[in-house]
């Protein structure tokens, strides 16, 4: 198993050596580079993870188009195995995938933070983005734009943000990263099956509420 303690050390290490080869003004100059470019990846991921956790359907695999049987209660069997697949399986799974990056994002970004309440303010995050992506996807988009934004911003104005040796020190809460999380992908598992229980329920009601007001239509006298 990979000592991440040590692992950190040694490549911290590695680079104070060679980094201490270079002039004074080489020296800033690489570790404004290697902040910038965390800071890169950071925005472009999050761009990513919005405009990929906003959408109330994330995958649009439509397994059931397989479903090709002609008996009524195998194909409803299908169809119930299908959407059990794509939205309380493999769903979940990239979301999950998705949080974990995340929160590795805050290991580095962040400091004097224990994993627990960074596992949280993740799992925070991205339940809020899910959550809201089932009543308005712009709404969404908004609150997965806002807070991993803020939270960067915030940790731009620490006073240590700018110190390689703090980003390679964070490397010792992996180990408490790996062994915390799985908690979390039972909470998304749940939660977004509760969100597709609840999004079908209300789905029901509005057709029934079409077919209504499509009924009184029909009903209505035409004016002459």
């Amino acid at each position: 198993m990979v000592n991440f303690t040590d692992f950190g050390a040694e490549i911290l290490d590695a680079y104070n050596s060679m980094i201490s080869l270079l002039p004074l003004f080489a020296q800033k100059f690489v570790s404004l580079f290697l902040i910038v470019f965390l800071i890169f990846v950071y925005s472009v991921f999050i761009w990513k993870l919005y405009r990929f956790l906003a959408n109330k359907d994330i995958i649009g695999l439509n397994l059931n188009q397989y479903n090709k049987s002609e008996h009524p209660l195998l194909a409803k069997t299908l169809a119930v195995t299908f959407y059990f697949i794509e939205y309380i399986l493999l769903m979940p799974f990239l979301i999950f995938i998705w949080f974990s990056v995340f929160t590795l994002f805050l290991i580095f970004l962040t400091e004097n933070l224990e994993i627990g309440s960074l596992l949280l303010i993740s799992a925070a995050i991205i339940a809020a983005i899910r959550t809201t992506a089932y009543y308005s996807e712009d709404l969404s988009r908004d609150l997965g734009k806002l807070f991993p934004f803020t939270l960067l911003a915030i940790s731009v104005l620490n006073p240590n943000f700018f110190s390689i040796e703090r980003i390679f020190n964070q490397f010792q809460q992996i180990p408490a990263f790996f062994n915390e999380i799985f908690i979390y992908l039972i909470f998304i598992m749940i939660l977004e099956i509760i969100l597709r229980i609840m999004d079908f329920i209300f789905s029901l009601f509005k057709t029934a509420d079409e077919n209504v007001n499509e009924e009184n239509q029909v009903k209505e006298p035409k004016n002459e």
